[in-house]
């Protein structure tokens, strides 16, 4: 664990990236006495996944959903705290080329659709609302992706393709090389490429209705050595982040938390998330969303 006791103060190494919810914790505005975080800067934040993921390069860092439940199927030392640094709607994120036509959730069958990677969150989620929400054949799809899981050790599954080097998912859907794809956090700026599923908007707000929770994509992971050693540590990062959400002043009265912090408030997705990563064959075994976390991290409210 990279952090040394001075005056009582466990100096701990962070990555977090950069939002209203976190820029309070970042400027030094949320004052702990028992915890000082080192900040390391990654853009985009997606990138420091993987490190964490194999090497634990950081002693806090922001992870994906599905690359936490793989490293947890995987035995790497991390555990989950309940406290979201991204969720958002996934409807609009699967998008289509217009001028080839227009292309519905029902014409998907025997077309081609990109992602990322197989194990993208992102791409898990609209899968699994795909599937669920909408009755499709995940199966009569073809999956082309680009890049490799965040952990050495998983495995696309039988059937889905990689395609060649240098290729890009933008241009191939412009080209007509895909029928669709899904994309991440950078949407593309494109007014040829519109949503699959219509009025996206909606729809995630009927799927949030149906479902009582958002989408999460990122939450928060801490060595595990860290929340065994130092459980204190580990419920003050909790806090310190928590008052920096306060202190953005989210949610906003009314409005969805996109960012929802504590066991009970993120347990509705990680449900969802941990049996469509089962059933798509993104880890090997399933979880209980109480076997995500210890007793230290699953006791944290908001």
């Amino acid at each position: 664990m990279n952090a040394d006791v001075i005056e009582k103060t466990t100096v701990l190494s962070a990555c977090l990236g950069t939002y209203a919810h976190t820029r309070a914790l970042k400027d030094g505005a949320i004052k702990s006495d028992l915890v000082k975080l080192n900040f390391t800067e990654i853009n985009p934040v997606n990138r420091a996944f993987l490190l964490m993921a194999r090497e634990q390069k950081f002693d806090v860092c922001e992870m994906a959903i599905v690359t936490y439940l793989q490293a947890k199927a995987y035995g790497k030392p991390l555990m989950l705290l309940p406290a979201t640094m991204m969720g958002r709607f996934q409807h609009g994120t699967l998008l289509y080329n217009s001028e080839r036509g227009r292309l519905r959730v029902e014409d998907l069958p025997g077309r081609r659709v990109g992602v990322r990677a197989f194990s993208q969150t992102t791409g898990a989620w609209i899968r699994g609302i795909l599937w669920k929400d909408y009755g499709l054949d995940l199966n009569s799809v073809k999956w082309v992706t680009f890049e490799d899981a965040h952990l050495a050790e998983y495995r696309d599954p039988p059937g889905v393709e990689r395609a060649a080097a240098g290729k890009d998912i933008t241009q191939m859907l412009l080209d007509g090389e895909l029928d669709a794809a899904i994309f991440g956090g950078n949407m593309p700026d494109d007014p040829r490429l519109k949503s699959v599923i219509a009025d996206p908007e909606a729809a995630g707000e009927e799927w949030s209705r149906k479902h009582g929770t958002v989408p999460i994509n990122h939450m928060v992971v801490v060595k595990d050595s860290l929340a065994k050693s130092n459980p204190a540590a580990a419920r003050e990062v909790f806090r310190m982040m928590l008052e920096s959400k306060k202190a953005a002043g989210l949610p906003k009265q009314g409005a969805i938390d996109f960012v929802p912090f504590g066991f009970d408030a993120v347990r509705p997705a990680l449900e969802l998330m941990s049996a469509y990563a089962l059933e798509m064959q993104l880890i090997p075994q399933g979880y209980t969303v109480e076997e995500l976390f210890d007793g230290t991290t699953r006791a944290l409210r908001a």
